[in-house]
């Protein structure tokens, strides 16, 4: 196991509350670094929500948390920076029109543009073929931690995103939240439309993400037992009884937050 440079998960009396009510409340964490959440409940709970929140992407109103030793709501930005987004229906979906090539390259391009302004000077200075071969070397790597391999789609790095299998959309969008080296990744809608076999899968991966020392935070309808689990409704784990949020206001709460948040 890699030494981790994840980011550490604290967070006590966490939640949200909308104009329809709590989108989630009393949320308490406490994962180290290169561990792994799982953000447990059914759709319309309220837990995409406490993904962005725990994220620096949504702003909370009851509690705290802090990412990496960065109190949100105080440091949301600097949050943002040092976490990213595999797949979050209506923020970071993948486009179907591009090619699997065409989003790595787009999301190199876009880790670049977002560096400071030391390290864009000093990217620039540095000989053409330099930069190439620092792209490939971040581009494999995320694909290899992702358990991507582009020789085995129909048409290689040419191959649409509408093409792909569930799976294999999952380890791309992994691939690219892995390109600029988080510290947190945050994956949305883990089991949606899987099997049990390909649930399992898909845990793996992020087990082997979290194995090389980068922080997961996951949604999920059922987390496997053993992982560390949260519910939006505020019960620290499944096993514990919990008052929870109805549906019917707990769905309306959570598209109304989604609605005022800044996706950044």
């Amino acid at each position: 196991m890699a030494e981790p440079h994840g980011a550490a998960v604290v967070a006590e009396g966490f939640g949200l509350k909308g104009p329809r009510g709590w989108v989630f409340r009393d949320v308490g964490v406490d994962l180290p670094p290169g561990g792994i959440l799982a953000i447990e409940g059914p759709s319309g709970s309220g837990r995409t929500c406490l993904l962005l929140a725990l994220t620096g992407r949504m702003r909370p109103t009851a509690g705290f948390a802090e990412i990496g030793g960065l109190r949100v709501p105080r440091a949301m930005a600097a949050v943002r920076r040092i976490s990213a987004l595999g797949p979050v229906t209506g923020v970071s979906e993948l486009d179907p029109a591009l090619t699997v090539g065409e989003h790595l390259g787009e999301r190199v391009l876009l880790r670049r543009h977002h560096t400071s302004l030391g390290g864009a000077l000093r990217d620039l200075v540095r000989p053409r073929a330099e930069r190439a071969a620092e792209k490939r070397r971040r581009t494999d790597d995320a694909l290899t931690a992702a358990g991507l391999d582009l020789a085995v789609l129909p048409k290689g790095g040419r191959t649409s995103v509408r093409d792909l299998e569930r799976l294999e959309a999952l380890r791309l969008s992994v691939a690219l939240a892995l390109v600029g080296r988080p510290r947190l990744l945050a994956v949305d809608d883990l089991d949606l439309g899987l099997s049990d076999a390909e649930r399992a899968v898909a845990w793996d991966l992020l087990r082997s993400v979290a194995a090389d020392g980068t922080t997961v935070v996951a949604v999920c309808g059922r987390a496997p037992a053993g992982t560390d689990t949260v519910r939006p409704a505020g019960a620290p784990r499944r096993t514990e009884p919990t008052e929870a949020t109805p549906e019917n206001t707990a769905g309306k709460g959570t598209a109304d937050a989604l609605a005022e948040t800044g996706r950044a």
